[in-house]
């Protein structure tokens, strides 16, 4: 190979690393989190030191090197993670260590940089999971059928607190009932169709971020079966085995691929292969549990209930809230009165602000 073309090459690897070191500073800027801003900075001291590695092959300082220069790219992402937080943007930087890997991988002068890039993904996979222990304020979420589920409770809570909201604010400017149900249906189904969206799109990403985990896996047991082993055997060591007893465990666990990934992906990824969610169910869960709390409130007011519309809509508000309220403490194992009582007065707030607020705007367009 040409001295030209090694250079070149080179100067690839270098501005990599470099881009690297950059986006590692840019999140450690914004983390609010010392333990997860300091894991950033210990990833900028590794690329700046591979980075040296190609600086010194081009004949440069690697003193001189720094990982200040952010890119258009580098800058978006740290604008991203500064509103969303960074674990939202660690998805993009896997795929940029993923990429790094492979190319380092079929080098002969740099596939000794693989293991530690490897270990590089692997601590932003954890940074990147909720409820992982970089991740301590993020809480644990749980996928596959269990989605659905949370889908359907978000939305009939949504549903139910948002109109009856609705419904009180335009109920408190104007006495008309044909405006009080135009509004409380089109927040319905507003609401509705922005539910089963959002829901999709989140179940979407986290779908495509867990098939994504699995995919690297199954690679990794491919190209470094021994490495997989050793990670395997010290899981099972924490597990309490001892060191022959998780040797013989991790060794008849990757006799078998497909038992291999599905192993690897519950104890290290903390994934059910078989339950990654379904974008689809979450999203027409969300949509029709939404409609369902909706209805409550506008409920009196589709059947011209008359002067009784905006007294029964109130009522059956409050006692579908305390409905709601008490069944998701039961399930969550708390007493159901207080679930109920604090769903109320939550709710209640609400309901009462926007009533006072539609009353003091009533007031000139009447």
């Amino acid at each position: 190979m040409s001295e030209g073309v090694s250079d070149a090459r080179y100067r690839k690897y270098l501005d990599s690393e470099l881009e690297a070191a950059a986006l590692y500073t840019a999140l450690a800027d914004v983390e609010e989190d010392p333990v997860r801003a300091e894991i950033f900075l210990k990833l900028v001291d590794a690329e700046l030191k591979h980075a040296g590695r190609w600086a010194e092959k081009l004949g440069m300082d690697p003193a001189l090197l720094s990982s200040s220069n952010l890119g258009v790219k580098g800058r978006l992402l740290k604008w991203g993670a500064r509103i969303f937080g960074t674990r939202r943007v660690l998805p993009v930087l896997l795929r940029l260590e993923a990429k790094e890997t492979a190319i380092y991988s079929a080098d002969p002068e740099a596939v000794d940089l693989v293991p530690e890039e490897r270990r590089h993904s692997r601590t932003l996979r954890d940074m990147s999971r909720p409820g992982s222990p970089t991740d301590p304020q993020s809480p644990s979420t749980s996928v596959g059928g269990s989605g659905s589920l949370r889908a359907a409770i978000l939305g009939v809570n949504d549903g139910l607190v948002s109109n009856f909201s609705l419904v009180m604010g335009v109920a408190g400017g104007t006495g008309n009932a044909d405006f009080v149900l135009l509004a409380g249906v089109a927040g319905l189904f507003a609401g509705a169709f922005s539910m089963g969206a959002g829901e999709y799109i989140s179940m979407r990403s986290q779908r495509d971020i867990y098939e994504f985990e699995l995919a690297k896996e199954r690679i990794e047991l491919i190209e470094w079966p021994e490495e997989e082993m050793e990670e395997l055997e010290l899981i099972y060591q924490a597990k309490g085995l001892s060191p022959e007893e998780a040797s013989t465990v991790a060794h008849r666990v990757m006799s078998d691929p497909e038992v291999a990934l599905d192993t690897m992906a519950r104890e290290e990824l903390g994934l059910d292969p078989s339950e990654l969610g379904s974008p689809r169910g979450a999203a027409v869960a969300s949509f029709l549990a939404f409609i369902g709390g909706a209805l409550v409130p506008i409920a009196p007011y589709l059947l011209q209930a008359g002067d009784l519309a905006f007294s029964l809509s109130a009522g059956f508000s409050a006692a579908a809230l305390l409905v709601v309220g008490s069944t998701l403490a039961s399930m969550s194992g708390r007493p159901a009165w207080w679930g109920g009582l604090r769903m109320l007065l939550a709710g209640g707030a609400a309901a009462t602000v926007t009533y006072g607020i539609g009353s003091l705007v009533g007031i000139p367009l009447g």
